[in-house]
């Protein structure tokens, strides 16, 4: 038994002392200590650890507790001389009978030598014996069977007792060497000492180590009362602080003893939190600091403290007009005005690195879906990703740091990663990692933002970036009462331009290929194409021999076809493509390959990967119109086998007409060769446009169209991403001289810039059927040739080879 568990045992802070009382064999009564004297030997001042001004009583108390121990003692010996035990109405113990009997003359009996011996051997073996034990040796001793059970008993109560004597001896030394340590530490305290020159110390003085002390004592306070600050703000209740004493050092009266180590915690938030934040906070000299935990509570109050900070700027920005954000004369745009935003707030991710640029943008617009549907989709990293297919590779939840008040998304927070894209592969993948925040604002009305924590508790002089940073972004929903929502997103962010390709630095700089503009449109057009699914009646335009079931399995085969198709274009970690370096490939064309193995959405071998993009000096709706026409196919599509192509089922997904999922048939020119079907997914909306198609196999298509499982059919897409070439592709635009293909010239005199498109084409097509085969450059040249050959006949067919 340690002293410090003694101790803790007792609430009264004193010990039990127990007497020191001699046993014999024999039984003997049990004697209880007087309240009085328990109370002051349980009052002792000899038994405290603290620092006791006076000693007084200490002797006295200790003396009455001797003089009753030898009294007792004496007693219980002179008693126990000449009896043991009793036969009918004595004994005592947890085995005794409660019988109601009354009280009669106790007779005694002494043992003899030889059933003393046989009892203890017995006791030593088993000193609970049962009634049939306590039988069988009584008859053997000639003894009654009552004097053998109280001889057991008294024996364990004598055991007992040893025991506890011996742990009141410790005890004892125990507080002697305290009261040895106390009268040192009286007589140090009384003689001050300078540890620095060995002298004696001035009255007074504060050491070094103290002053060192109270400086980290004073800083811990502050963090305590900036957390509960934040968590106040967090929770709209104020949280709070400890009391300052507690917070101070324990220092004698005359500035030397007692110094003690103090530790202070964040008062657990509770339910509303959804995890409780504890941030523990070691003051002074706590020997117990557990590292790990106390980094994490405060990495996660950094992140606490960024939320709010983050939170607070998205809300200004999206509600402030002039003069922080102005319009642009070209197209209408929002432009954000970087020296009044620099003078109205204070950057909560620290300054921009080296050799990035700012993007900036902001977007309003009505969605047709209400305000909670969407908060659960932005924070569900899935449907997240379900809903902006096309711009969002990859995302993960890396951690949930609180999900929640109340069972809502009010004060969520959590971690995340994604990988954003525009769908080229002249721009590359960003990859952010970064906060997620939501807050309730009012009945209706929520705000999730997101800001990036790239460099945050990192402990090395040199921070590492990736090649993008979120500064605050978001959007704030606020219901409408048709069922709509009013959406503002604002997209702000900073990234490394050296990386991107001259032709695409125009619409990235604007803010269009990953700013609000293009959130906004997405989100329009999936919720528009979600209502239709939902509702009941189909369209006047779509295939009506296709069962409900059908229109679900054909929407899903085009869903994870888009899907593939983007991957392949942006090189994203969806799958694992492998780059490759080839001399007889153009510069701007990217060739990627990967293997296909036990995947049953895909033919087995080897997949090839070719895409590139082109500027066109057309505009993005000719060019959508042109490459989704299934009467045109044949000028570009030598898979259309030099004819045209019949639309066999078509289901819309929007109210536009460019918004479906259609598949095409292509008729057999000679008897020779066999008919095909293609499935070709398109979509529009302001920020670009898509087309998306995959050769796929006929009778794999009836079962799908009958709604069977669209899991199983193997398909390789290909395609085409449509986006405005900048801003001053929005409004009408005149040239003088058009320029080459990778973008507008300015060469033969003044110029107007040209409103055209970029185009990216894409192909993804099976090379060979065994995964283990090697890759040729027969089949590299092949699909090279391909995109070339493709890119001209668009060009031709729009009158644009110049």
């Amino acid at each position: 038994m340690s002293f410090g568990g003694f101790l803790d045992n007792n609430s009264g802070g004193g010990a039990r002392i127990v007497a020191d009382i001699p046993y014999s064999s024999t039984t003997m009564p049990t004697r209880v200590l007087s309240p009085s004297l328990t109370k002051s030997m349980f009052t002792s001042p000899g038994l405290s650890l603290a620092l006791q001004t006076s000693m007084e009583g200490q002797g006295e108390a200790t003396r009455i507790a001797e003089n009753y121990e030898g009294n007792v003692g004496r007693r219980s010996r002179e008693e126990h001389e000449s009896r043991s035990g009793s036969d009918d109405g004595g004994g005592s113990g947890d085995d005794q009978d409660g019988d109601d009997k009354p009280p009669r003359k106790k007779r005694y009996h002494r043992h003899t030598p030889q059933q003393i011996q046989e009892l203890e051997s017995l006791f030593k073996e088993c000193p609970h014996p049962d009634e049939k034990q306590r039988l069988e040796l009584s008859k053997r001793l000639c003894l009654e069977t009552r004097q053998v059970k109280f001889w057991f008993q008294n024996r364990r109560t004598q055991m007992k007792t040893q025991l506890e004597r011996h742990e009141n001896s410790i005890l004892r030394q125990e507080n002697d060497k305290l009261r040895a340590e106390n009268m040192s530490i009286r007589e140090a305290m009384r003689n001050p000492i300078c540890t620095n020159c060995g002298g004696p110390a001035i009255i007074g003085d504060i050491s070094l180590e103290e002053q060192q002390l109270r400086i980290e004592n004073a800083r811990l306070k502050d963090e305590l009362d900036r957390v509960c600050a934040l968590a106040g703000k967090f929770l709209g209740r104020p949280i709070p602080a400890m009391p300052n004493s507690s917070l101070e050092l324990g220092v004698g009266s005359n500035g030397f003893g007692g110094m003690s180590a103090v530790a202070t915690t964040l008062p657990n938030l509770g339910p509303d939190f959804g995890v409780g934040i504890s941030i523990g906070f070691p003051v002074a000299v706590a020997p117990s600091r557990t590292a790990t935990g106390v980094e994490r509570s405060l990495e996660r109050s950094m992140y606490l403290e960024l939320a709010l900070a983050a939170m607070e700027e998205l809300v200004k920005m999206a509600q402030t007009d002039e003069p922080l954000w102005f319009r642009s004369f070209e197209g209408g745009r929002e432009i954000l005005n970087h020296d009044e935003y620099l003078r109205t707030f204070t950057p909560c991710i620290g300054l921009k690195p080296n050799g990035f640029v700012t993007e900036a943008s902001r977007e309003t617009g009505m969605v047709i879906i209400n305000s909670l549907a969407l908060v659960e989709t932005l924070m569900d990293s899935n449907r997240w990703a379900e809903i902006f297919p096309c711009m969002i590779a990859r995302t993960t939840t890396t951690d949930v740091i609180s999900s929640g008040m109340g069972g809502t998304r009010n004060g969520a927070l959590q971690l995340m990663h994604a990988e954003l894209q525009v769908l080229s592969p002249l721009v590359p993948v960003r990859e952010v990692n970064f906060l997620r925040f939501c807050k309730q604002h009012a009945e209706g009305v929520w705000a999730v933002v997101d800001v990036s924590i790239d460099g945050i508790g990192e402990t090395s002089g040199a921070l590492t970036f990736l090649n993008c940073r979120r500064l605050p972004s978001g959007c704030v929903v606020q219901d409408m009462p048709n069922g709509y929502s009013k959406v503002t997103w604002v997209e702000h962010a900073e990234y490394d331009e050296s990386i991107v390709h001259q032709i695409y630095r125009p619409l990235i700089g604007a803010g269009m290929g990953f700013g609000a503009q293009r959130w906004v449109a997405t989100l329009q057009r999936q919720c528009e194409c979600l209502a239709i699914l939902m509702s009941s009646t189909v369209p006047s335009r779509d295939h009506t021999a296709i069962t409900a079931s059908g229109r679900r399995s054909m929407l899903k085969l085009a869903q994870r076809m888009t899907d593939n198709f983007c991957a392949g274009v942006c090189a994203s970690t969806v799958h694992k493509w492998n780059k490759l370096s080839a001399t007889n490939v153009d510069e701007d064309v990217r060739v990627m390959t990967r293997k296909s193995i036990d995947d049953p959405g895909e033919p087995p071998g080897i997949v090839l990967s070719a895409a590139t993009s082109v500027w066109l000096p057309v505009s993005p709706q000719r060019l959508f119109d042109f490459l989704r026409d299934e009467r045109l196919r044949s000028e570009w599509d030598i898979l259309s086998n030099g004819g045209p192509m019949q639309e066999m089922a078509h289901i819309a997904k929007g109210q536009d007409h460019g918004n479906c999922v259609s598949l095409l048939r292509a008729s057999a020119m000679n008897p020779n060769q066999s008919s095909m079907l293609i499935l070709q997914e398109t979509c529009i909306d302001a920020a670009g446009s898509l087309v998306v198609y995959a050769p796929v196999d006929i009778p794999a298509m009836h079962v799908v169209m009958n709604g069977g499982d669209s899991a199983y059919v193997a398909l390789l897409p290909s395609g085409f991403a449509i986006v405005p070439d900048g801003p001053g592709s929005r409004g009408p635009t005149t040239c003088n001289r058009l320029g080459s293909a990778n973008g507008p010239s300015s060469v033969g005199g003044p110029t107007h810039r040209v409103g055209g498109s970029l185009l990216t084409v894409a192909f993804q097509i099976l090379v060979n059927s065994l995964p283990t085969a090697k890759l040729t450059v027969e089949s590299v040249e092949t699909v090279n040739n391909l995109i070339s050959c493709t890119v001209q006949k668009i060009k031709a067919a729009l009158q644009c080879e110049n």
